[in-house]
């Protein structure tokens, strides 16, 4: 596994970080531009909230875990700049998104603007020790909390009372952000949430009976035998569980870690495309046809995620099984995704034979997260195999 540590630290610091810095920065109005075409051109000046925090998470990572460049640094002011300004109605909410000059164009439904930001500033708030940018992060935070049992709150389509479903998502990302947010938050915040969102991603969501976990549930836990009920994002399950292996070390939790990495491989084996390989974004539990149009579409974060997941747990366990699937990931992904011709950040979406559908490095839905996130976290990771977690 270690030959994998030179090719993606060099992936991530001389292709996908200045592909990034060189083509998403409005110095204009502040904040990134996401919608870049194959050779980074922007194909539109619209911006999206959670991709914004999302950018102003990564530069402030990289400025902190791989070296204090000033550079990264600015970057990340560029977006938080933005935000500050533009970013949030009267209830401290985050509208989902603004015109190139920051004005709102979509209200602030979607509860993963307000996750991201959150997590954003407060990466930021570590670099700049920012008051301001702290208690954004903060304020935020605690606004998420109030919302998490009604997330759209009056912006949901449902009808009240008749199959109220709560969402996989929010409590898996939660397992995430409780980590990034844990320099503001007291100990016992902190505990209390891990214990809380472990319960409902391994207990709540988790089907013993398939030993996957499922997107949307009943309020009471209870399946719904429904499409929407129905549905599994192998990619989601995945991605969740390199979430729950961290707070699984942070509690010093063998068990977890096993279990994790036992419901990892059973998506794995579940949502792999044995015709055409590559990891399928939605199959019904069931086995029924799907209702997602997009069912069998290859994404760019699912495999990205699942490396990830892998090798966090080959380096945690040793376990061989993750050293396979790793490679298997990794051929995949790295023949796929990559654009071999114009270089930088990696294409996002392909069709079920593994061909670029959309031929564009971002847009409304992708920006510069995953793929640099994923990058550092695998070769961060297996640079620490030569010394294990001990659990």
């Amino acid at each position: 596994m270690n030959k994998y540590i030179d090719i993606y630290k060099n992936e991530l610091l001389n292709e996908i970080v200045p592909f990034w810095s060189k083509n998403s920065l409005d110095k204009d109005a502040g904040g990134y531009f996401t919608c870049l075409d194959a050779k980074g051109n922007v194909y539109d000046t619209d911006k999206f909230a959670w991709l914004q925090g999302r950018q102003i998470w990564t530069y402030s990572m990289l400025f902190d875990k791989i070296e204090a460049k000033q550079e990264w640094k600015d970057i990340a002011e560029l977006g938080a700049s933005f935000m500050r300004k533009n970013g949030r109605d009267e209830n401290g909410d985050w509208y989902f998104s603004f015109t190139k000059r920051g004005k709102p164009l979509v209200q602030p439904y979607n509860i993963f603007s307000d996750c991201f930001a959150s997590m954003g500033f407060g990466a930021l708030c570590k670099i700049n020790n920012s008051d301001e940018d702290a208690d954004i992060a903060l304020k935020t935070f605690n606004r998420i909390l109030e919302r998490r049992n009604n997330p759209k709150g009056k912006y949901s389509k449902g009808f009240p009372g008749t199959r109220d479903l709560k969402n996989f998502s929010l409590p898996m990302i939660l397992c995430n952000l409780s980590l990034e947010l844990e320099h503001l938050l007291d100990k016992s915040t902190i505990d209390g949430l891990i214990d809380e969102v472990l319960h409902e991603v391994m207990s709540v969501f988790y089907q013993p009976q398939s030993g996957l976990i499922l997107e949307n549930v009943h309020h009471d836990g209870s399946f719904s035998d429904s499409f929407e009920g129905r549905v599994v994002n192998p990619g989601h399950i995945i991605e969740a569980m390199w979430f729950i292996m961290d707070l699984a070390i942070r509690k010093n939790d063998k068990a977890l870690i096993d279990k994790a990495l036992e419901i990892a491989f059973t998506a794995l084996e579940f949502g792999w495309d044995q015709q055409h390989e590559g990891i399928l974004y939605f199959k019904d539990i069931k086995g029924h046809p799907v209702q997602q149009l997009e069912w069998d579409q290859k994404l760019w974060w699912v495999h990205v995620e699942a490396l990830v997941t892998m090798a966090k747990g080959y380096a945690i366990t040793q376990n061989e099984k993750c050293a396979v699937w790793f490679e298997k990931l990794h051929n995949y992904t790295w023949k796929n995704f990559r654009d071999a011709e114009n270089g930088g950040e990696w294409y996002g979406y392909l069709n079920r034979r593994g061909e670029v559908s959309i031929p564009a490095k971002g847009g409304k839905w992708k920006g510069c997260f995953h793929i640099p996130r994923a990058l550092y976290q695998v070769y961060n990771t297996l640079e620490k195999v030569a010394e294990p977690a001990k659990i």
